[in-house]
């Protein structure tokens, strides 16, 4: 696992007619990250499917996201609802034909903290365990294939600086992080075996599975609500959303098994 700065500030090339037509689902979509995620990807001319757990939330979220952009509902910690999910998404080609993930953006979380060691709670664990691990692990198990499969494909989960320096107060917490991590770097080690087994493959091209590291996420709204704070190493999530539409443009032989650490960038004025 190597960790790179992120390089979200530079100017992108343009994006070949290839990576234009890419479908990309965006999972944890409701959110305001996930709204700006799906809303970034769909500018950039991919078709983009972002889901959440509740119905009027995902499809507001879709529409603030841009025209579209498809909103969908599942249970991502519920294996049999992502197989769903999937045949789902196959199902809206239309004229017989079948929609192909080729990228999954997982921007599921949560966050739990206590006192210490001795208060971590089984509950707050579960939770955890539930938001950052399992549903990425369904996630991943489910569209793995497909996501090999392309030759720009790519996984992305959203970490936190945290892992980094693990603290008493956060302990489950950063468990379930490093937890997902280390499944992620694991299917980067897949994409990596992958690619040994076709050596006349552009080294640039196929699969790649990346960590963006934050410390916290901010967005403008947060911004008018607490205007005495400067959120100090925080990401807002528009910077986010560009450094997600750099990871279709950038090589996979330099993006797979990567740390891309946005943290600690100057967030927008």
């Amino acid at each position: 696992m190597t960790e790179e700065p992120a390089t979200a500030e530079s100017e992108p090339e343009t994006p070949s007619t290839e990576a234009a037509q890419l479908n990309i689902l965006v999972t944890g979509g409701s959110g305001t990250s996930g709204v700006a995620v799906a809303r970034a990807l769909h500018q950039a001319g991919h078709r983009v499917f972002t889901v959440g757990s509740d119905q009027a939330r995902i499809e507001a979220a879709a529409q603030e996201a841009g025209d579209g952009v498809t909103g969908l509902v599942c249970d991502l910690a519920a294996l049999a609802e992502v197989r769903q999910l999937r045949t789902d998404v196959g199902a809206t080609g239309g004229d017989g034909k079948t929609t192909t993930i080729n990228g999954v953006i997982h921007l599921v979380g949560g966050w739990r903290g206590a006192k210490g060691i001795a208060d971590q709670t089984d509950e707050d664990w579960d939770f955890l365990e539930r938001g950052a691990i399992t549903t990425l692990r369904n996630v991943s198990r489910v569209f793995y294939d497909d996501v090999a499969a392309s030759r720009r494909g790519r996984f992305a989960m959203v970490s936190s600086t945290a892992v980094d320096k693990p603290a008493a107060a956060t302990a489950n917490y950063v468990a379930a992080k490093a937890a997902a991590e280390a499944w992620t770097m694991a299917m980067a080690d897949g994409f990596r075996r992958a690619a040994d087994n076709n050596p006349g493959a552009d080294a640039g091209t196929g699969p790649a599975a990346v960590v963006l590291v934050v410390k916290a996420l901010v967005d403008d709204a947060m911004r008018r609500s607490h205007p005495e704070r400067s959120f100090p190493g925080a990401t807002d999530v528009e910077d986010l959303a560009r450094a997600v539409v750099g990871l279709f443009e950038a090589p996979a032989d330099q993006l797979n098994g990567t740390r891309l650490r946005l943290a600690d960038q100057r967030a927008r004025d």
